[in-house]
């Protein structure tokens, strides 16, 4: 019996080890499933370049993105929320807010200031989904209010980008009175002539859909946003009945009156500048 023996090692071993692809190197669309390089979609402003898919980006990137290189101030941002109510479910409601702050991202799930668009001044609040999915409390409306008051002081138009899960539920009746006061303020913005965009990204839900997010005197979107008050799953098993294809996405609320304009994260700024010379004059 003749016996034979191999020389080389099997193909993917010894002499030719699996190639390691570090980790991060690309990421899948959660909306097409197609496999791409993350610096592309990264460098395409967090936007699948296959199916212009928009992903969550930061408080800090859409303020540099918004605004003038070196034009923004920060207003507020020692303000920190309290457990007042010492409101605990699985955890404390205090331990949840130092956990957000630990992120290092802000202190609460807005960020307030002043800058300016293409030259035009402006009051902005973008919200932070970070911290606690963006959710509004007594810190969040306290931050919208004081920036709708230095407009109108300074008669400057405002601009708030909404990316929220509702009201913080851990203040309980302190988080819904921030409806009323935000709303309160932008009434008497609207008084004094000055313009008011608002911005909806995904999500935009729960109470801060359904006071000042909605109230803009132009209500912008970024394609496929999820915006609405209650949930899809929470609104079928009330009402028992399908809800139509794309409901509470923005091209349907756009079809449906209550989104004027759908703009990609690229063309924002300039479709906001463009906005604001039309109703602004200062």
């Amino acid at each position: 019996m003749a016996w034979f023996k191999r020389d080389n090692p099997p193909i993917g071993k010894g002499a030719n080890p699996k190639v390691k692809v570090p980790e991060g190197l690309w990421s899948k669309c959660v909306s097409c499933n197609e496999t791409i390089l993350t610096k592309d979609i990264e460098s395409n402003l967090n936007v699948c370049p296959k199916c212009n898919h928009h992903y969550r980006i930061s408080a800090r990137k859409r303020i540099e993105l918004l605004l003038d290189a070196g034009t923004f101030t920060e207003f507020d941002a020692g303000l920190v929320s309290v457990d007042c109510l010492d409101f605990k479910d699985t955890k404390s409601y205090q331990s949840r807010i130092d956990a957000a702050v630990a992120k290092g991202g802000s202190k609460d799930a807005i960020i307030c200031g002043s800058g300016q668009i293409d030259g035009t001044p402006v009051e902005i609040s973008v919200f932070d989904f970070s911290f606690m999915g963006g959710s509004m409390g007594s810190v969040v409306g306290e931050k919208i209010t004081r920036s709708i008051e230095r407009a109108l002081e300074k008669r400057t138009p405002v601009i708030i980008v909404s990316a929220s899960g509702g009201a913080r539920m851990q203040e309980s009746i302190l988080s819904l009175m921030q409806m009323a006061k935000t709303s309160a303020a932008l009434a008497k913005l609207a008084e004094e002539g000055l313009p008011f965009v608002s911005i909806l990204t995904d999500p935009t839900t729960g109470g801060v859909t359904a006071s000042f997010a909605m109230l803009g005197d132009i209500n912008m979107s970024e394609p496929k946003a999820l915006i609405g008050f209650a949930g899809p799953r929470v609104i079928e098993q009330t009402i028992r009945q399908k809800l139509p294809e794309g409901f509470q996405r923005a091209e349907y609320l756009l079809d449906h009156g209550m989104v004027d304009v759908i703009v990609e994260r690229s063309k924002m700024k300039a479709q906001l500048s463009s906005i604001l010379k039309m109703l602004y004059r200062n």
